[in-house]
C-alpha cells in the first residue's frame, strides 16, 4: 500500500489545521511528533501497516493485536502490542504497548502485509493473562483459521520451560478443536470438558433411519442423543430461523434431545454442565458410564 501524507504539528497548523483534528479518527499518530492522515475507507489492518512502517525493523505485532488479526474472536486492542527484539533501552511510545522478546524465526509470520507473532507464540503470550476458558476459545479460532496446528503448538511449548504462561498453555492445548465454530460454542465445550461429564464431541452428525446426514449438532453425545446447540444472533433471521426449525424437527423426529444455549449462557459453566447433566440422565448416562 501506498503510504499516507505525514504532518508534523507544525506543518498541520500551517495547513490549518488544529490539534483536536490531529487527535480525530482520520489521523494516525506514528511518532510524538508525526502524524498520517488517513483516507476514509482505511481499515483497522491498514493502520497497523501504515504504523508498522516507523517501527525498527525487528518489530512485530504481537499478543492480543496479532491474535485479532489472524482470526481469533477478539478487538483489535486500542493500542497495539508490538513485540521488539530487547535491548539496552527499550523505545517506549504512548501510542503502543511495547514487550521484550526473543524470537526464534519460526515464531513470526508475515499475514495481511504484516509482520505478527506466529499462532503458537501468540496462544503462548496470551496464555499469561487470559484465563483458560478464554485461551481455549481463543485457541479454537487460531486453528480453525489454520494459524495454530497442533504439531507446531506443541514444538513451541516443548521449548517454553519457564515461560510466563507456559503452564496453562500446556494444560490449554490438548483441550483445543478446529471444529468450535465460535467463541460461545468453544466455552460451552470448555466448560464440559473440565466438568465431570462425558466429553462431548464437535459437529455431530444426525442421520436419519436411513443413514443419510440430514443435520449437523454444534456439539453432542451420539450415545445418549443428546444435542448442544449455540444460538448467535444470526439465528434471528427469519430465513435461519426457518431452516433452525426445519432441522430442530428432524433431530426430535430422529429421537434427538436438543439442548439450545444463548451467548448469556455460554458464560455460565453452572448453567451448561447442570442441564447437560440433567439431560444426559435422562437418557441413561450415569456417573462412571464414560
Amino acid at each position: 500500500m501506498s503510504l499516507p501524507e505525514t504532518y508534523t504539528v507544525t506543518s498541520a497548523r500551517a495547513a490549518g489545521l488544529t490539534r483536536a483534528q490531529l487527535r480525530g479518527p482520520r489521523f494516525l499518530r506514528l511518532a510524538h511528533d508525526l502524524y498520517a492522515l488517513l483516507d476514509d475507507a482505511v481499515d483497522e489492518v491498514e493502520r497497523l501497516a501504515v504504523l508498522a512502517s516507523v517501527l525498527p525493523a525487528d518489530a512485530a505485532f504481537a499478543h492480543g493485536t496479532a491474535a485479532a488479526v489472524l482470526g481469533a474472536h477478539l478487538d483489535l486492542p486500542r493500542r497495539p502490542h508490538v513485540v521488539l527484539t530487547p535491548r539496552r533501552v527499550l523505545p517506549q511510545r504512548a501510542e503502543l504497548v511495547v514487550h521484550a522478546r526473543r524470537l526464534a524465526a519460526e515464531d513470526v509470520v508475515r499475514h495481511r502485509g504484516l509482520r505478527l507473532t506466529s499462532g503458537p507464540q501468540t496462544f503462548l503470550d496470551l496464555a499469561a493473562g487470559l484465563p483458560a476458558h478464554e485461551l481455549v476459545a481463543v485457541g479454537d479460532a487460531l486453528m480453525r483459521a489454520g494459524h495454530l496446528p497442533a504439531a507446531d503448538l506443541g514444538r513451541r511449548l516443548d521449548r517454553a520451560d519457564r515461560v510466563r504462561g507456559v503452564v496453562r498453555a500446556r494444560a490449554c492445548a490438548p483441550l483445543l478443536s478446529p471444529r468450535s465454530m465460535s467463541r460461545p460454542e468453544s466455552l460451552v465445550r470448555y466448560w464440559l470438558l473440565t466438568s465431570d461429564l462425558p466429553d462431548p464431541q464437535p459437529q455431530v452428525e444426525v442421520r436419519d433411519r436411513e443413514g443419510r446426514v440430514v443435520a449437523h449438532g454444534d456439539l453432542g453425545y451420539a450415545q445418549w442423543r443428546v444435542l448442544l446447540e449455540y444460538e448467535g444472533r444470526q439465528h434471528a433471521d427469519r430465513e435461519q430461523f426457518g431452516r433452525d426449525v426445519d432441522r430442530y424437527s428432524l433431530m426430535a423426529a430422529d429421537g434427538w434431545s436438543v439442548l439450545r444455549f444463548a451467548a448469556r449462557h455460554a458464560e455460565s459453566p453452572t448453567v451448561v454442565v447442570d442441564r447437560t447433566r440433567r439431560t444426559l440422565r435422562s437418557r441413561g448416562w450415569r456417573p462412571g458410564a464414560g
